[in-house]
């Protein structure tokens, strides 16, 4: 027998379910790349690999297409906590929350199931966002400059554990182009995800997001947050209000504090298909 393997989505974002709660431990950026392949391997935007937590439900290692360990995934962790509660070793119990260990802390979710008393919809108490931290320039905030040795682009730097550039007005069709440059730009010592957004209305964003290490995404949970607290910082979007950030594979609802204090995000989670390893 091989080990199970699960396949969810997060609004067309992929991931790769390992589940190792009871046994083993995190994989290498070599098994990571073979089991994000698309040709020979099972197809993903990332690994999701699930390991013992003493005080929350589980811890979750990110783990990228290209090998590269992220400390946080915001449609990855929806999908984990689906996993942690309708999976095989999930709990009978339906819970109202779950707490989840990440390299961005230990976040608290709250579970929406849907009428077959499957978990339907995740809202995710993200923390803080950031201006300043060791993956973002400094050492004063990085907000609406531009960039070195890139005139006319102009961005905000915001940290979800993770970091991200958020450009406005340019268009998001631009992120291909932008984004393989942008990634490894020199500001950003460990990389950098990048948000192209587009604003429709005062409560509307639209965005695409050049992921660090996997490419274009058809969705960013963490990048719609840092989206909409580059919003809030820019003085573009109300605080403390939902937003709608609409990505290439469907929307999430976001809402940050005017400190940054607290970010919130709210969308679906989907299970796929289970298989084994050989």
């Amino acid at each position: 027998m091989g080990e199970r393997l699960f396949k969810y989505h997060g609004l067309g974002n992929d991931f790769v379910v390992l589940d190792r709660r009871s046994g083993g431990g995190d994989i290498g950026p070599g098994e990571a790349i073979r089991l994000c392949d698309r040709r020979t391997g099972v197809g993903a935007d990332g690994v999701l690999v699930l390991l013992p937590a003493e005080r929350a439900m589980a811890r979750m290692v990110v783990h990228n297409a290209d090998g590269s360990v992220a400390e946080m995934c915001g449609n990855g962790l929806r999908c984990a906590v689906k996993h942690l509660v309708d999976g095989p070793a999930g709990s009978a119990e339906r819970p109202s929350s779950v707490e989840v260990d990440t390299g961005a802390g230990r976040l608290r979710c709250e579970v929406a199931y849907g009428a077959d008393g499957r978990v339907e919809e995740v809202e995710v108490s993200m923390g803080p966002a950031r201006l300043l931290a060791p993956n973002l320039p400094g050492p004063e905030p990085f907000v609406g400059r531009e960039l070195p040795g890139m005139p006319g682009v102009r961005g905000t730097a915001v940290s979800l554990g993770n970091p991200h550039l958020v450009i406005f007005d340019r268009s998001k069709a631009e992120a291909g182009v932008l984004g393989p440059g942008l990634e490894r730009h020199p500001l950003f010592p460990d990389r950098v995800n990048i948000e192209l957004v587009e604003q429709r209305s005062p409560r509307e964003l639209e965005l695409a997001v050049w992921e660090r290490g996997v490419g274009l995404t058809r969705a960013c949970g963490t990048g719609a947050c840092a989206a909409v607290a580059a919003g809030v910082v820019e003085g573009r979007l109300p605080a403390g209000e939902w937003i709608a950030a609409r990505l290439p594979g469907g929307s999430l609802s976001v809402r940050v504090a005017g400190d940054l204090s607290e970010v919130r995000m709210r969308g679906p989670a989907t299970f796929v298909f289970q298989a084994e390893l050989p």
